[in-house]
């Protein structure tokens, strides 16, 4: 048929016809809206159009349109689909046929009114249908215009589907300005918020202004009560310092007056003791004026003594001349007057003295006229005694065995002891003398460093006699030490080993001397670091033999001989007194000192270091204790001394040579109490038997029990472990 021949001839003018051009927004195809899917795809009618075609159908006037007309819409149309129960041959009306009254602008709005309803529910806009157009038509339709129903039906399909499409672009319009309306309501709100947020922001700087106002103005306000209370501080403190002067200043005003008061009293006294002071010099004169008179014959020396006199007298006159006028003597007036009175009684002593001299001198000169006639006489018969004498004495001291001074090897040893240390001493004479204010100071530090620990050694615990036993080692084998809190070394002068030893032997000998005596128990802590030192380093060993022997010349043992020239005085300290400005010192402290270097060198002879890695003998062992035994009992006994050293020794030392010597000990025992102990007992007066009773009484007990009991204070193995 020709109306089937031109259907895609239709289609293809619609597809070029303007509304086939439409262009729509792409942005429509971002947001995933298929709005130009109805363009793309080939037109087809939609079972809608049917509904349209039957309500146009069952309009009066198209049933009589149809009618008349005689169209042949019954046959079925092959190009419909089979969802649509009515079809056309034709999409759209070819160029030569007539028009429709379709397309009149009569039936537009009726077919505008239909669609509407149809398409009505699906959208929700409520204006939609006044937006809607009519179509226009760009050829005026004749007024009187009939197309067939296929056309019909065509046209009606075509504006169907317009009217969808134009239902569907509404309602993506209306979803867009949805969302548009959404955004522009969430961007509303949130500048709303954030409008809220800069008015609250805006609230909240005015608080803190407003409350940093406040804070300012109450910091001021403080400031300004603080400043106000500083002044009333300020004020309080000023009326308390004008309060305390004007309390000074009355202190000071009594303090003036008591001065006063108290020089006037001061000078009162003065006056008064330089009147006595006159008077007593006036009498002093006095007495030395009648005594020139009384002598034989005139003196000059008394002569120059009554001429001092004289300018003394002249000058404390003087003195209280000055002081006449009504004002008190000053302190060097009175330093005067009573240097004056001084040399007043020097003189009259001295002149005393002279005069009892002279006297004394003439006694004797009578006396020695009186001894020499008698002399005279007896001279021959005591030279013939004294012979006698002699010779009797040097044969009981051949008989007996005994001697007087020590043997020759002894006193070898004992003088070689003395070289050495002597030299020893004078190889450190530059350090000791030097002027240079560091070397001092390095001198004091290695004394306080040989000296200090010595000091500290005790019986407290092992531990800590090992502690001060290591720092003297350390010290004497030149490593650095700590004394005082500072690290010296004998490194540090090329005399400095030397130094230290002989102040170190010295000091040992020293504690002896004084700890020992005092306290007879210190003597083993003591001697058993001594012994140690002295099997490490041999030269501090010899110097403290001759420290001992020097200051304790028994400890040989020696008596030394006076000889010739030497004064009573200078052979007083070489057998060990001491001999100072008051004179020589009692005998129970010479005594005292002695005894506690005896039993200091008893202790060392006896005891051996218990940690030393030295094998063999000790450097000073018992051998030597039983030389020092044998060679005092092989001498004369002395008063006092040889008792109680020998106390002290066997005491220390005994039952360390009992164990080491067995009976030769016990012969030597029973000699001591047979043979030696009458001597001692022969040559001892009444009131020096407290040592010989002592001696006496221990040898006995000894030879009772045939056991020496360990001493006292003895190092046992449980102190080396504390």
């Amino acid at each position: 048929m020709p109306a089937e021949s031109l259907r895609w001839d239709t289609l293809e003018a619609l597809k070029s016809s303007p509304k086939g051009r439409l262009k729509y927004n792409p942005d429509w195809l971002e947001k995933g809206e298929d709005i130009l899917s109805g363009c793309n795809e080939a037109p087809s009618l939609s079972p809608l159009s049917g509904l349209i075609l039957k309500r146009l159908n069952m309009s009066p006037r198209a049933l009589q349109k149809t009618c008349s007309l005689g169209s042949a819409s019954r046959d079925p149309s092959p190009g419909l689909s089979e969802e649509a129960p009515v079809s056309s041959t034709s999409p759209f009306p070819s160029a030569n046929a007539q028009p429709t009254p379709l397309s009149s602008p009569l039936l537009v709005p009726r077919l505008k009114k239909d669609t509407k309803q149809i398409v009505g529910d699906e959208d929700s806009a409520p204006d939609a249908s006044d937006d809607l157009s009519p179509v226009t038509n760009p050829i005026p339709p004749p007024t009187i215009s009939l197309l067939s129903p296929r056309a019909t039906q065509m046209e009606g399909c075509i504006r169907i589907c317009e009217e969808k499409h134009r239902a569907k672009a509404k309602m993506e319009l209306s979803l867009r300005q949805e969302l548009q309306e959404k955004l522009v309501a969430s961007v509303a709100s949130r500048e709303s918020e954030q409008l809220k947020r800069f008015e609250e922001l805006m609230e909240l700087k005015q608080r803190q202004e407003y409350q940093s106002m406040r804070d300012m103005m109450d910091r001021e306000t403080q400031e300004s009560i603080g400043r106000q209370e500083k002044l009333k501080e300020e004020h309080k403190n000023r009326i308390k310092i004008l309060n305390l002067r004007l309390r000074e200043a009355e202190q000071q005003r009594l303090r003036e007056a008591e001065f006063e008061r108290q020089r006037q009293v001061e000078g009162r006294e003065r006056l008064r003791a330089l009147n006595a002071i006159q008077e007593e010099i006036l009498q002093l004169n006095q007495l030395l004026e009648p005594a020139a008179p009384t002598q034989s014959g005139p003196s000059p020396d008394l002569t120059s003594y009554s001429t001092r006199a004289n300018q003394l007298c002249s000058q404390v006159s003087e003195v209280v001349r000055m002081t006449a006028e009504g004002e008190f003597p000053s302190v060097e007036d009175m330093t005067v007057a009573e240097r004056a009175l001084h040399e007043m009684r020097s003189l009259i002593r001295v002149m005393q003295e002279a005069a009892a001299q002279a006297q004394e001198k003439r006694k004797k000169e009578q006396e020695e006229e009186e001894e020499r006639r008698k002399m005279a006489v007896l001279q021959a018969q005591q030279e013939e005694q004294k012979k006698s004498a002699a010779l009797s004495a040097k044969e009981k001291a051949r008989k007996k065995g005994l001697q007087t001074k020590a043997e020759q090897s002894t006193l070898k040893w004992y003088q070689e002891l003395q070289d050495s240390a002597n030299q020893c001493a004078q190889a450190f004479e530059g350090l000791n003398n030097t002027k240079d204010i560091q070397t001092k100071k390095l001198r004091m530090e290695l004394q306080k460093a040989a000296t200090i620990p010595v000091s500290q050694i005790s019986s407290i615990s092992g531990s800590k006699l090992r502690e001060i036993f290591d720092k003297i080692d350390k010290l004497l084998s030149g490593r650095s030490v700590v004394s005082g809190g500072k690290s010296v070394s004998t490194s540090q002068h090329p005399n400095g080993l030397d130094f230290v030893s002989y102040k170190l032997a010295e000091k040992f000998v020293k504690q002896g001397e004084e700890e020992v005596a005092s306290h007879h128990e210190a003597a083993f802590p003591i001697a058993v670091v001594a012994s140690g030192v002295w099997e490490l380093h041999p030269k501090v060993g010899d110097l403290i033999l001759a420290h001992l022997h020097k200051k304790c010349p028994y400890a040989v043992p020696h008596y030394p001989p006076m000889k010739d020239g030497t004064s009573v005085e200078e052979y007083q300290k070489i057998l060990g007194y001491r001999v100072e400005d008051g004179g020589v010192e009692a005998q129970d402290s010479f005594l005292k000192r002695m005894s506690g270097m005896i039993r200091l060198y008893a202790a060392i002879i006896q005891l051996r270091w218990p940690n030393g890695s030295k094998q063999g003998p000790a450097p000073h062992g018992l051998n030597n204790g039983w030389r020092w035994l044998a060679q005092m009992l092989n001498m004369e006994p002395l008063a006092d001394v040889t008792a109680t050293l020998l106390f002290d020794f066997l005491e220390v030392c005994g039952n360390a040579l009992m164990t080491q010597y067995q009976v030769q000990f016990w012969k030597l025992i029973l000699l001591i109490q047979e043979e030696y102990l009458p001597r001692i007992e022969a040559v001892t007066s009444q009131g020096q038997a407290g040592s010989v009773t002592r001696l006496k009484q221990f040898l006995e007990s000894s030879l009772r029990s045939r056991q020496i009991p360990p001493p006292k204070g003895q190092l046992s193995s449980h102190f080396w472990r504390s």
